[in-house]
């Protein structure tokens, strides 16, 4: 027994041994050769090219009690418990990347014992380009490792803002991996930056009051508590994701909206089990690796152990999401608050020998334990209701290519068709003034749905809402939601006015127009008596009697994404 054991360690890669054990972590090549070098060697581990990154190298996925190849792992997948973990979205946050492979290495030593495991999907890593972009400094506030990545990728992008966007091929790449998985428990690892505490561990979870009620109820009433109390047991207790209402933990933490812009944000829209695992900087390298090895792991058997739970409340939750009629969203903090028992470090504010001006410095030499604000509480401000289909021009590339993406069932019309419908009319919309991820996004959308008989032409396409990940459909196609196509700009050019008219010509025009409708002159007389500004301007009156009239073009500030009941316009 000890001889075929030594054998078998002796097969493994160096690296598992020692090498990537301390404070150092591999770079993407490395990495990439452990893992083939695994899958070579053990059959219960596969590793597949699954696409593109940005860097032009392959994003790969790992599968351990797998089907032997990617379209019946897939397969088995998809009809069993699975768990998919993300790592190295931000290269520079490497824990997971060792956890990783520690965490394979302990079940190769065990036995590679496969029966009741859930499929582990393992992405070794996310962003490729910043996988190569490695240096010690990036950092700064970081301890450990040696060396590690970069967190933008080849284009300078924060992979984990593109989830809707899709600017990257990596995340074509993801998506493909995503839906072959279908998993059921989505981990994605990171390092927090932020103020200082105690704890090694904090993870986030997704918004109670967005998820399915009973995917809600498991998560926050059974596998949350089961993943502190075994977290604490293994010496690494955890805390939510530590982020403060004011300067310090002390003025309270506020829960984390994640939304479908996130890994963990996107996973949950589609209704599986997400956590973002958020490992503190400030901690040693080998320390944070070691609490983000017990936080899977642990994950890993409270799925195997409520498989049919877990499949239950998707399940569940796939029916409520079938049967909903209206969609919330624009979620907001509530004012609400309640207490968690918090590990945390006294902090002063001395005067900063750089500076002269008070700079905050935090005293792990004086520890405490104490009830600190909680705001865990969200409401959504805004409601709309569902269309049973949505019609978009195929003209829409860009948004149809990523909508097929993800896995949504698209219709093309065989013919030139009339159908009765609301158009969506854009009223306000207020935008960055410097670029969000290579975006100027859109907040505070105002629109409105008008009644329109819409002629469609051959080609474009109806999406229907009645199939799976319905809220997500809605949350990218409505415009007013916070992570919509219109809010990240892809339909930008629909607000721009082609058409506009000489004032000197116009205006005898304008007199027509007015005297024909008295109703348009007693709306002028009304906003000269209450707008200086308007009854001052010339340009101002001539341009409402304009946007009043026939020749103001009707295309002007539409969205070309219709939506409508299933009746046609003879």
């Amino acid at each position: 027994m000890k001889q075929t054991l030594f054998c078998l360690l002796f097969a493994l890669p160096v690296v598992l041994f020692g090498q990537f054990r301390g404070n150092t972590t591999p770079d993407y090549d490395e990495l990439i050769s452990v893992y083939k070098t695994l899958a070579s060697k053990h059959n219960e581990i596969e590793l597949y090219a699954m696409g593109d990154s940005d860097a032009g190298l392959p994003i790969y996925l790992c599968v351990l009690n797998g089907a032997g190849d990617s379209i019946q792992t897939f397969e088995k997948a998809q009809n069993s418990t699975t768990i998919l973990i993300n790592n190295a979205i931000h290269p520079g946050e490497p824990d997971g990347v060792n956890a990783c492979l520690n965490g394979i290495y302990e079940w190769i030593k065990r036995g590679k014992v496969t029966k009741g495991m859930p499929v582990i999907g393992i992405i070794p890593a996310y962003n490729v380009g910043g996988m190569l972009n490695r240096s010690g400094t990036s950092r700064a506030n970081q301890d450990g490792p040696e060396e590690y990545g970069f967190r933008g990728n080849s284009q300078n992008l924060d992979l984990n803002r593109d989830f809707v966007k899709m600017d990257s091929k990596n995340m074509f790449t993801f998506a493909k991996i995503f839906h072959g998985m279908d998993p059921d428990v989505f981990l994605d690892t990171h390092v927090s930056n932020g103020a200082d505490y105690q704890y090694t561990m904090t993870y986030i979870a997704s918004l109670r009051e967005r998820m399915a009620p009973a995917l809600a109820d498991l998560v926050y009433g059974e596998m949350i508590p089961h993943l502190e109390k075994k977290s604490k047991e293994s010496g690494y207790p955890l805390i939510p994701y530590v982020e403060t209402k004011g300067e310090t933990p002390e003025s309270g933490i506020v829960a984390f909206n994640d939304l479908p812009r996130y890994a963990m944000g996107y996973a949950s829209m589609k209704n599986s089990i997400s956590f973002t695992l958020e490992t503190h900087m400030l901690k040693p390298f080998p320390k944070r690796v070691k609490a983000t090895e017990i936080f899977i792991k642990e994950a890993i058997l409270w799925t195997a152990v409520n498989a049919e739970a877990i499949e239950k409340a998707r399940n569940e939750a796939r029916d409520w999401e079938k049967s909903l009629e209206k969609f919330t969203y624009n979620y907001q903090l509530a004012d609400k608050k309640d207490s968690i028992l918090f590990k945390g470090y006294e902090f002063s504010k001395p005067l900063s020998e750089l500076t002269g001006t008070e700079r905050l410095k935090y005293h792990q030499d004086k520890p405490y334990e104490k009830y600190i604000p909680w705001y865990r509480t969200y409401v959504p401000k805004d409601t709309s209701h569902i269309p049973d289909f949505y019609v978009i021009g195929g003209q829409c590339t860009k948004v149809l290519e990523r909508l097929k993406a993800n896995n949504f069932e698209l219709i093309e019309l065989k013919s030139d068709t009339t159908i009765q419908l609301g158009k969506r009319r854009i009223q306000f919309y207020e935008t960055t003034k410097s670029p969000y991820e290579g975006h100027y996004l859109h907040s505070a959308i105002a629109s409105e749905l008008e009644l329109a008989v819409v002629k469609f032409r051959k080609g474009d396409i109806i999406v229907p809402t009645a199939q799976k990940n319905k809220r997500f459909l809605v949350s990218l196609l409505e415009a007013d939601t916070p992570d919509s196509y219109f809010a990240w700009n892809f339909f930008d050019s629909y607000l721009q006015q082609k058409e506009y008219f000489s004032p000197y010509v116009f205006e005898d025009k304008a007199l027509e127009i007015v005297e024909k409708n008295p109703a348009l002159q007693v709306a002028l007389d009304t906003m000269k008596e209450t707008d200086q500004e308007f009854r001052e301007s010339s340009w101002r009156q001539l341009y409402y009697i304009y946007t009043q009239s026939d020749y103001y073009e009707p295309t002007h500030n539409i969205l070309p994404v219709f939506e409508g009941m299933y009746r046609q316009v003879e």
